[in-house]
């Protein structure tokens, strides 16, 4: 079966500036496929353009059989999209939106009342529907944001960003959302820089940096590019000048690679028991307080840093 959505080498240019360089990937129908990678690494730009909003400079994407560039309506149909910013009228309730957006999308009469009280009850609002979007936590608005990206029943649905600047309970809620409409058959395409996402999530995920897809495939495929290697993290205190450190640790033999990030220093190595020792000795000679420590088995985060040279954070 030919994949439900193929990026070909899509390109994004502003100017001197590329935002999105020669990145290609391809969605399985029923799959939840995450791009992962930090703020300003070309993910809202490359769903811009799948969703026909930025034309590329150079490539294509082809969803359900159309192309982006050439057939945008056809495309549309197909898709639903859930920005990273809310796209909602703060002085309608959540009904008025709806019943507003299930119209620009060609929704009326019997079957819009029908399909805006089932995405209420689908998105958990049903209670809610009549108050205004304003009186609305982020969280809430967030789920009703989702609700519009579901109205015409989509095949393909974007999330950008979902979850972000909402409270954990809320970001509980919306992962648990997600989950459950993948498990009714929707394939989903999520964007997110929060690597406990995609590994929740997602049955493939491709990294994103600086506009270019550094590696594809599942969580194991993806540790497995890194060998079978640890996560050392020592935390320091705050405002510590960690440069000194991160030099020492770098001549460690026991060490695959190192990096600093918010008050600790994060060691990629074969076996933490193993460099845990050496790692103290030197953070104690030069200074440093360690004041916890914690290890973690291969994830995706160790894949991050070892393809990025750089920490993936929060």
């Amino acid at each position: 079966m030919p994949p439900i959505l193929e990026v070909q080498n899509l390109v994004k240019k502003f100017g001197d500036i590329t935002a999105v360089d020669g990145v290609s990937f391809d969605i399985q129908e029923g799959e939840i496929f995450s791009l992962l990678g930090p703020n300003g690494a070309g993910k809202t730009t490359t769903i811009s353009m799948l969703s026909c909003l930025l034309e590329p400079t150079s490539g294509d994407a082809i969803v359900g059989g159309y192309s982006v560039t050439q057939n945008a309506l056809e495309v549309k149909n197909i898709i639903g999209v859930v920005p990273q910013e809310i796209a909602l009228y703060e002085e309608l309730s959540a009904r008025e939106n709806l019943n507003f957006w299930g119209q620009m999308y060609g929704l009326g009469g019997g079957a819009l009342k029908t399909r805006v009280t089932e995405v209420l009850e689908q998105i958990g609002l049903a209670d809610r529907a009549k108050d205004r979007i304003k009186t609305y936590s982020g969280g809430m608005k967030r789920r009703v944001n989702i609700g519009v990206g579901l109205l015409h029943k989509p095949h393909l649905l974007y999330m950008d960003e979902p979850t972000v600047g909402i409270d954990p309970q809320s970001r509980r809620s919306i992962l648990d959302s997600v989950k459950d409409l993948n498990k009714a058959g929707m394939t989903v395409l999520y964007t997110t820089h929060y690597m406990e996402e995609a590994e929740e999530l997602s049955h493939r995920v491709g990294i994103i940096d600086q506009g270019k897809m550094i590696a594809i495939g599942t969580q194991k495929e993806l540790t497995q590019l890194v060998g079978e290697n640890e996560t050392l993290r020592l935390h320091t205190g705050e405002n510590v000048d960690l440069q000194p450190l991160l030099a020492a640790l770098q001549e460690l033999p026991e060490v695959i690679h190192v990096s600093t990030s918010e008050n600790m220093v994060v060691l990629i190595v074969p076996e933490a028991d193993d460099a845990l020792p050496p790692a103290l000795i030197k953070a104690d000679r030069l200074g440093y307080k360690i004041r916890s420590v914690d290890i973690q088995e291969p994830n995706l985060e160790a894949v991050f840093l070892k393809l990025t040279g750089k920490a993936l954070r929060d």
